[in-house]
């Protein structure tokens, strides 16, 4: 016959209270406090970035009616294009010739003319591709256009508003002080428009090779424990005023 072993009910539910306070402080411990993820940063630079894209950079030649041929200023246009291509292009020059209308021949004429001076320029013939088009508004005037893919770098669009100004309960940033969500999109809009490489935003250029006559001399002196520093003998011509002497 086995014995009864008594048992004591208040310890039982000390222990598993004691459990349970436990679960609730651990709990507490590993809480983390995740973040939205279609948040906006609250750096400028990260909610506005600059994109490295190809876009399309064009010229507009306008043609009259009566007479065909491009003016001085339009043969410039189009070697300033023929000289860019040859820099940032990245796919032939599409030339849209307009066609079926009132200056169709001048602009037939226009466009023998361009396309000698893009030969001028040492623009292969294979580099030229004419699309003809028709204008789909007649009271828009029809003109050649010239244009060319290359690389470039873009930011927003700017001018995007989606929380008020103003002081108000609602607005988040307003409440902690960050800055609204236009801010810094026209710098980094600007910034991408001025930069002549875009590829620079990315990565540093290949460095170029040292000017090795001047290298020689400074070594030259190192080693005979002379000064190294450039000596400008007119140095003190070129100070505008005399004052502090």
């Amino acid at each position: 016959m086995t014995a009864r072993i008594p048992v004591d009910r208040s310890r039982i539910f000390r222990m598993a209270g004691a459990l349970v306070g436990l679960a609730v402080v651990l709990g507490a411990c590993t809480h983390t406090n995740n973040d939205v993820t279609a948040s906006v940063p609250d750096d400028y630079r990260l909610r506005h970035p600059i994109a490295i894209q190809e876009a399309d950079q064009s010229v507009v030649i306008f043609i009259g009616h009566a007479r065909g041929g491009l003016t001085a200023s339009q043969r410039a246009d189009v070697m300033g294009l023929a000289q860019s291509w040859f820099h940032e292009g990245t796919g032939a020059i599409v030339a849209d010739l307009p066609v079926g209308t009132s200056n169709a021949a001048a602009a037939a004429d226009s466009f023998r003319e361009i396309q000698a001076l893009l030969a001028a320029a040492g623009v292969p013939a294979r580099g030229v591709v004419v699309h003809r088009y028709h204008p789909s508004d007649p009271r828009q005037m029809a003109a050649i256009r010239l244009n060319y893919p290359k690389i470039s770098a873009i930011a927003g669009p700017c001018g995007l508003w989606p929380e008020d100004l103003g002081p108000s309960i609602k607005d988040k940033s307003y409440l902690e002080n960050k800055p609204y969500y236009n801010f810094g999109c026209s710098y980094q809009r600007n910034m991408a428009a001025m930069v002549d490489n875009p590829s620079d935003l990315v990565q540093p250029r290949t460095e170029t090779a040292a000017y090795t006559a001047r290298r020689t001399e400074g070594f030259e002196k190192y080693r005979k424990g002379s000064s190294t520093t450039t000596i400008y003998p007119e140095a003190e011509r070129a100070k505008l005023s005399d004052s502090g002497k």
